[in-house]
């Protein structure tokens, strides 16, 4: 098994045994990703396309989410198959973007058969990322239609793009001791099967490295030089110390999809999803808390003309979408009072 992860462009990748090779979750056979990033604030949206179709599925799992579409993605409902789906910052302003997602594809002669118009299937979730710059400032619908002008099947950028342009971490003990987040994506190729995932973090709690457990970026200490380790703080007391948190409620969420080249049907798609969010928490701690609105959606396009094991699709889309948990928040880069992991590490 191999797990990859790209950086603006380039592509780095590290098997068992070091070595270097691509990967990003554009490796998936019928997926293009744009991101629009609107620097003023930041802020951003990040448009994954399947302008073929792929059948798709939604697990949202946090308490404060922002969605569209999602129950159109439930196995029992009609429409198979989605064209697109759109991360956004700007909180639910941002879930404006999909109508820009939705211009493009119809001019594109792409949606859903009804007789009389194609429709657009075009799903989306949103973070909270307000706190940075001017709140008035957020991604619409022109900023999805962007987006989609910009897609390719190239690796995407990581870090301060798209959607985890004004991305964030660690927020539980107060915003004036989070960190920079980020956008990121990675893949993972096994049993003849290639999965993707590329996720915006913004998340209440920290950013972990699976492999080791160490803290790579979340809440800091109060002089703000060094990590918290919010986990051991929680442990600790402090946060019982008192009734409410520094976080307000909804002002996080980590959104994010996964892709693969297998035939699945919704069902099993739906089920890919569901998994995948055991990545989530492995590489964020704490996940799925009443502060976050995380959310994961699946795509399969059935590229490589062939059936797969749920179990194994939906085990190597958690460990490609943890892996780009770990790339975004490394890619990210600092703001104003707001360190990025990089900058931790060269003050030790």
């Amino acid at each position: 098994m191999t797990i990859g992860s790209t950086v603006a462009g380039k592509s780095r990748q590290k098997d068992e045994g070091g070595e270097a090779i691509t990967g990003a979750i554009t490796d998936v056979g019928g997926i293009k990703v744009g991101h629009f990033t609107d620097q003023r604030r930041p802020t951003g949206c990040t448009v994954v396309l399947a302008e073929e179709g792929a059948v798709g599925g939604v697990d949202v799992r946090g308490a404060a989410p922002g969605t569209r579409e999602t129950d159109l993605l439930n196995p029992v409902n009609t429409v198979e198959q989605v064209h697109a789906v759109v991360l956004s910052g700007g909180s639910a302003f941002g879930l404006e973007t999909a109508t820009g997602v939705a211009r493009y594809l119809e001019e594109k002669g792409i949606g859903f058969d009804v007789g009389v118009a194609r429709v657009p299937i075009v799903t989306a979730a949103i973070l909270f990322d307000l706190m940075i710059g001017d709140a008035r400032i957020r991604p619409d619908a022109e900023a999805g239609y962007r987006a989609c002008r910009a897609a390719t099947a190239k690796p995407p950028a990581e870090g301060n793009a798209g959607a985890g342009a004004g991305a964030t971490v660690g927020k539980l003990f107060g915003f004036d001791r989070a960190m920079k987040g980020g956008i990121g994506t990675a893949s993972v190729r096994a049993g003849g099967f290639t999965v993707g995932a590329i996720v915006a973090v913004n998340a209440t709690g920290d950013v972990l490295d699976p492999r080791t457990g160490d803290v790579i970026a979340g809440a800091r200490t109060k002089d703000g030089k060094a990590l918290l380790d919010t986990r051991r703080a929680i442990l600790r007391g402090e946060l019982s110390a008192s009734p409410r948190t520094g976080a307000r409620p909804g002002s996080s969420t980590t959104i994010g999809v996964v892709a693969t080249d297998a035939s699945l049907t919704k069902t099993q798609t739906s089920k890919v999803a569901q998994m995948t969010h055991d990545g989530l928490a492995r590489a964020v701690s704490s996940a799925h808390t009443p502060l976050d609105g995380d959310t994961i959606f699946a795509l399969a396009t059935g590229k490589s003309g062939k059936g797969a094991s749920v179990l194994l699709i939906g085990s190597l889309a958690a460990e490609a979408l943890a892996a780009a948990i770990v790339r975004a928040v490394r890619a990210a880069k600092g703001l104003p009072g707001l360190p990025a992991a990089a900058d931790l590490q060269r003050r030790r």
